[in-house]
């Protein structure tokens, strides 16, 4: 059980640190799959059968995208994933925004 909960952290760290190539991935997956799907289909014409597999994956891209949203939203509410703050404090100096008298 210990290994798949490394396994589940590393892949969720993954996430955290390549969303865009995430959704990307499914994305191409997603629309692989659907042509493969939609091919394997006979009496369809071309031009449905991709329309069928860009819907597909615009779907799998929503679902991703808000799966991607719901990962930033979970890592910002423990302060564990926000890197914003950690590289403010690594190239910002402490007093950058000095207030006027």
């Amino acid at each position: 059980m210990a290994e798949e909960k490394g396994a589940l952290q590393s892949m969720r760290q993954w996430v955290v640190e390549h969303k865009l190539r995430a959704v990307g991935s499914l994305w191409l997956a997603g629309i692989a799959g659907s042509i493969a799907y939609n091919w394997s289909r006979p009496g369809m014409k071309t031009s449905v059968k991709l329309i069928h597999a860009r819907l597909h994956a615009q779907a799998l891209t929503l679902a991703a995208l808000g799966g991607s949203a719901l990962v930033e939203y979970y890592d910002h509410q423990s302060g564990s994933g926000s890197r914003v703050h950690q590289y403010a404090k690594q190239f910002l100096p402490p007093d950058s925004n000095p207030k006027k008298d």
